[in-house]
């Protein structure tokens, strides 16, 4: 595209995933980018060891990379997950399908390779700047001056439109003085890993496996390697408390005794991953104007939500597809576009954060009880029989583009429409009795 005019000179502060996808939206706008990441490059360095939290891309995150042609590609590398596959600590193992159809899926991919990926697509990408290594310390959103310590010390850079997408815990968040709510859960986490078994899976590959323990949980994702990242749930004492080889292994076979042989390195990981935290950010405004910046927070330094509807990398994404749209309908100015995007995202932004909440008690609790799967059915039933009219939340969320904030209403209203029917449809059957009996008198 032309570049666009009016001089700006754009930071994005983050290389994730969210910032390396809007680098390169806007780097295909024609602007100046540069993007500044307190890591060394993660394609050479490295992934972090215990922190990725296997992807789960969907509807949303594909149709985000279907804009900068990375789409087919992440498909390639990804594993599709048609349900969810139950491990109760009695009884027998379920599968749960996804969709009424069977047929759709999510897909496992890896966030090291994926974020990769968008790297390798941003750095291609006339105008874009990767800069790693550089920590923000400071942001002067009126003078459009960023300060970083770098490898040589301390260096400013000058910007005019700052986006910050560093993360939950956003240093640019908090030089700016955003205001923010940082909501933890009792629950932290850690990965463990159950790898390749004579160089096949081990479990099955074609679901997201999971074992549910009422205030816990542990899930499984497939990689593939055939091997499968882990990720226990639990509350951060519990997590704490298993400080020797042997209580690990003890609690493992006490709660997750189908699954523990198939963890010879479980101990060791135990020991060598870290606990991560889970938290929801709740922060307005996103968008803060200064006499020579505007400085805009986006993804998880916006709006971070717990990982149990897998939407945090498909809801960033959308974040990123937002703001250049909102520059193409501003023409440009930047002032107005972010003020557009705020304000649309807001909405659409909460709503998953309590959808995902609500889930975390869905997927630790819910899945097992013998009426969630008859409920999980009757659901599906009516959705093959009314196709398009009745759609699950899951449906919505995960297989389709429709704004988060519209979900609620949408299964409201399909719910009172279905009530309706079914209080009619009782009446009707009331009535025809009541006929047939006053004939046979």
């Amino acid at each position: 595209m032309a570049r666009e005019t009016g001089g700006e000179r754009v930071a994005i502060v983050g290389a994730g995933l969210a910032g390396a996808l809007l680098a390169t939206l806007l780097g295909r706008r024609g602007l100046a980018v540069t993007v500044y990441e307190r890591r060394p490059d993660p394609r050479i360095a490295g992934a972090e060891r215990g922190r990725s939290i296997n992807l789960a891309v969907s509807a949303r995150g594909l149709a985000a990379l279907e804009q900068v042609g990375l789409r087919d590609q992440a498909l390639k590398r990804a594993l599709p997950m048609h349900g969810r596959r139950v491990h109760p600590l009695r009884g027998e193992v379920n599968f749960q399908s996804y969709s009424a159809d069977g047929t759709r899926a999510i897909n496992s991919i890896s966030r090291a390779e994926l974020n990769q990926e968008l790297l390798d697509a941003a750095e291609a990408t006339p105008g874009v700047t990767l800069r790693f290594g550089r920590k923000v310390t400071g942001v002067d959103a009126d003078a459009g001056l960023l300060t970083l310590e770098g490898p040589d010390g301390t260096e400013t850079a000058s910007a005019t439109v700052i986006l910050a997408g560093d993360g939950a815990y956003s240093a640019v968040r908090r030089a700016v003085g955003f205001d923010a709510e940082l909501d933890f859960l009792e629950h932290g986490y850690k990965e463990l890993t159950v790898p390749a078994r004579d160089g096949d899976f081990a479990l099955d590959p074609d679901a997201l496996h999971i074992w549910p323990r009422g205030t816990a949980m542990m899930i499984a994702l497939p990689n593939l390697d055939r091997s499968f990242t882990c990720t226990l749930f639990w509350p951060k004492d519990d997590l704490a408390a298993l400080d020797t080889p042997a209580k690990v292994t003890a609690h493992f076979r006490e709660h997750y005794p189908d699954v523990v042989d198939l963890m010879p390195g479980l101990t060791d990981d135990y020991a060598a991953n870290p606990n991560g935290s889970l938290v929801t950010v709740r922060c307005w405004p996103w968008v803060r104007r200064g006499r020579t910046a505007t400085v805009a927070l986006l993804g998880d330094a916006a709006h971070a939500i717990v990982p149990f509807y897998g939407q945090g990398a498909n809801c960033a994404f959308e974040d990123c597809i937002e703001i250049d749209r909102c520059l193409t309908e501003a023409d440009g100015h930047w002032p107005r576009a972010l003020s557009l995007y705020q304000e649309r995202r807001k909405a659409n932004t909460d709503a998953i954060a309590e959808m995902a909440l609500d889930n975390f008690v869905e997927m630790r609790d819910r899945v097992s009880q013998p009426l969630y799967r008859a409920t999980h059915a009757v659901q599906h039933a009516l959705e093959r029989r009314l196709a398009g009219r009745y759609v699950s939340r899951y449906e919505l969320v995960s297989f389709s583009t429709m704004p988060y904030a519209r979900i609620p209403a949408r299964l409201r209203r399909q719910n009172l429409a279905l009530g309706a029917v079914t209080l009619a449809t009782g009446l009707l059957a009331g009535a025809a009795v009541r006929a047939v009996r006053r004939r046979g008198r």
